[in-house]
C-alpha cells in the first residue's frame, strides 16, 4: 500500500462514488466486524456489496504471501485494485486482490485503512470536517506499545526481552517523543551472535517510523537520543 501527495490543485473529498452517479459519504474509518455489511466502489466494474468474512486473512499472491487482509465475498475484477470498501458511513480498505468475477462471484481481499493511515502518520478526511494533513508525532493502533526515557547519546533497547518472529514479513516501528528532541529509531536483527541494523529512521526531529521486510528472526528496536532528553512511546507491529 502506499499514499501519494497532492498539490494545491487537487482536494480530497470525503466520499467515494456508489456506482449509479451518487457519492456515498465517508464519516470515518471505525473498524467493522466479521458478517458485517460492506460495499466496494471499483474503478472496473463499479459498486458491489457483499459481507466481511474474516480479519486479519492471509493470502498468497504469485508476488508472494500478505497478511491482516480483509477477506470479503464481494466480486471484483482486474482493475478494481485500489478501489475503496466502507461499511455504511465508516471507510475500511483498499482493494489489494482476489479471485473470481461479477458474473460467478469470488473472494476480495482489502488492505485494512488503518494501518495505512497508522503507518504514515495520515488522518483520514472525513465529513467531520478533519483537514488531509499529516499527524504528528502520534503513534496510535499498533497490538504493541513501550515507553521510556532517554537522553542525549543515550541508546535504549525495547523491548526489553527481543522479539520472535516466526514468519517473514513487515515489521512496523512508530517513535513518539516530545517535540524539541532529536531521537531516532533503528531496527536490528539477530544474525549469528552479533546484532545488525537492518532499518533505520534517523530524520531530524522527535519523530521517526519504520517499515521493514524481512525473514523470520530475532528482533529489537533500538531508541537513540541524538540530542536532547525526554519521554518517548514506540509502538510496534510484527509479521
Amino acid at each position: 500500500f502506499a499514499w501519494v501527495s497532492v498539490n494545491d490543485g487537487w482536494t480530497p473529498r470525503p466520499s467515494v462514488k456508489n456506482g449509479s452517479g451518487g457519492i456515498v459519504s465517508v464519516a470515518g474509518s471505525r473498524a467493522a466486524v466479521e458478517g458485517a455489511s460492506v460495499c466496494q466502489s471499483g474503478s472496473a466494474t463499479g459498486w458491489h456489496c457483499g459481507i466481511i468474512l474474516q480479519r486479519n486473512a492471509s493470502v498468497a499472491y504469485p508476488q508472494g504471501n500478505v497478511f491482516e487482509l480483509i477477506r470479503t465475498n464481494v466480486c471484483a475484477e482486474p482493475g478494481d485494485s485500489g478501489g475503496s470498501l466502507v461499511s455504511g458511513e465508516q471507510a475500511q480498505g483498499v482493494a489489494s486482490g482476489g479471485s473470481g468475477n461479477c458474473t460467478s462471484g469470488g473472494v476480495t481481499y482489502y488492505q485494512p485503512v488503518n494501518e495505512i493511515l497508522t503507518t504514515y502518520g495520515l488522518s483520514l478526511v472525513t465529513t467531520t470536517g478533519n483537514p488531509p494533513q499529516m499527524s504528528t508525532g502520534t503513534c496510535t493502533g499498533f497490538p504493541v506499545t513501550a515507553a521510556g526515557t532517554t537522553n542525549g547519546g543515550q541508546a535504549v533497547y525495547q523491548p526489553k526481552t527481543p522479539y520472535q518472529s516466526a514468519v517473514a514479513g513487515v515489521h512496523y516501528g512508530c517513535l513518539d517523543a516530545d517535540d524539541g528532541v532529536d531521537f531516532d529509531l533503528y531496527l536490528e536483527k539477530r544474525v549469528g551472535s552479533a546484532w545488525s541494523t537492518v532499518a533505520t529512521s534517523d530524520s531530524l526531529g522527535a519523530d521517526e517510523k519504520i517499515s521493514y521486510t524481512g525473514p523470520a528472526g530475532s528482533y529489537r528496536y533500538r531508541v537513540v537520543s541524538s540530542s536532547g532528553s525526554g519521554p518517548y512511546t514506540l509502538g510496534y507491529r510484527t509479521p
